[in-house]
């Protein structure tokens, strides 16, 4: 079995590398519940069901250029660990098209039985 520090170093090595649906498919829960700051018309702000995480990950990657990512972290607390995301990208659609902007986020993740059962993620795009 995985502890939350392992899970969080596979987690985090995965996502330098873009490799965000691999660690999906290894380090998910089936019934992961994955929360948002803020819902959109693509997304509600939660979603349930490993397939759901799969396909909000894919509309991210579809609907935006990724130019930079970094990932810092895992900062462990219990069966927790949170992750400081900052990405450089470039929107393919939506109020903000065409328009290269950096951002950052804090996601902090829940593990039990060596799986992600559940992830948080705290931004502001304003």
């Amino acid at each position: 079995m995985n502890s939350t520090m392992e899970v969080g170093k596979k987690l985090v090595e995965a996502c330098k590398k873009n490799m965000n649906l691999d660690a999906i498919a290894s380090l998910y829960d089936k019934n992961i519940v994955s929360v948002e700051a803020i819902s959109t018309p693509e997304s509600p702000a939660e979603v349930r069901g490993v397939d759901q995480v799969v396909a909000k990950n894919k509309w991210w990657f579809e609907n935006n250029e990724i130019h930079h990512t970094e990932a810092d972290g895992p900062f462990p607390n219990g069966d927790r660990f949170a992750v400081i995301f900052r990405y450089e990208t470039t929107p393919r659609s939506g109020p903000r098209q065409g328009k290269r902007f950096r951002f950052e986020e804090v996601a902090l993740y829940t593990v039990k039985n060596g799986k992600i059962v559940r992830e948080e993620f705290f931004y502001d795009m304003s």
